[in-house]
């Protein structure tokens, strides 16, 4: 084991946030874990052997960010090791796309991840070393339809990560995107929900079709994101990249 570092997984209470949880603590860091759901953090908390800390937050809050981030410095010092996991999506044309609907996804998937970095950045320069991952998507490559929120979101998350890399590429810091196509995690589910309300289809069916739009013919599970991801932290020539995780659904 190298170096014990200090991370912090934001949407760590379950799907790929807590499998990403895991393997960090599997590689011997200290894991600060923080979500909305506080028993949802507790049941990823009790899985890992190691240091771990919980903070329950809504990141979209005001001063919501500072706050995790104090609570971590005060009780570990300065994070090392950021992954901007939380995230959400929502589906509608995009002429019944509400403002609402739109500013939550930029909130949550942009302005949360933007803030997160601005917030690491400083203390990772002072010790000339840190790692960045965003968990972005797939739709961060392409357009896809009725998700025109999500997809602008994830795009300028994945713009974000390429410019920040860019700038502090001699510093000692690294920033990426690892991009997922449809994985095996709660947000699937509440997809599946979604399409089964609209159309009638049976949940067993939307999953099989899902699961048809990565070229493998499955979904894709959170540990071999969180796979990706490690790769990201523990290899410091990566940097600036949109890593897919998407069973070659998009080839770049």
């Amino acid at each position: 084991m190298g170096e014990r570092r200090t991370c912090l997984v934001t949407g760590g209470g379950r799907g790929i946030g807590r499998a990403t949880a895991l393997e960090l603590s599997r590689l011997g860091h200290r894991v600060a874990l923080t979500a909305r759901n506080a028993d949802q953090l507790a049941e990823t908390a009790a899985m890992i052997n190691g240091p771990v800390l919980s903070v329950s937050a809504d990141i979209t809050d005001d001063d919501a960010i500072g706050d995790v981030f104090g609570r971590v410095e005060d009780e570990w010092g300065p994070v090392d090791i950021l992954v901007a996991n939380a995230g959400a999506g929502t589906s509608a044309p995009v002429h019944r796309t509400t403002d609402e609907e739109w500013q939550r996804m930029l909130d949550l998937n942009l302005t949360a991840p933007f803030q997160c970095i601005r917030r690491a950045v400083p203390s990772m320069r002072d010790s000339e070393w840190g790692r960045i991952v965003v968990v972005a998507s797939v739709a961060a490559k392409y357009g896809a339809p009725y998700l025109a929120a999500y997809t602008a979101a994830k795009h300028g998350v994945l713009g974000l990560v390429r410019a920040v890399a860019a700038e502090l590429a001699d510093t000692g810091i690294t920033v990426n995107a690892v991009c997922p196509g449809y994985a095996d995690t709660p947000m699937t589910d509440h997809v599946v929900k979604a399409i089964h309300g609209r159309t009638g289809r049976s949940e067993k069916e939307v999953r099989n079709l899902l699961a048809q739009k990565q070229p493998i013919g499955r979904l894709i599970k959170p540990e071999e994101v969180a796979q990706t991801i490690l790769l990201c932290v523990t290899n410091g020539a990566i940097t600036g990249q949109g890593i897919n995780v998407d069973g070659g659904a998009i080839q770049s």
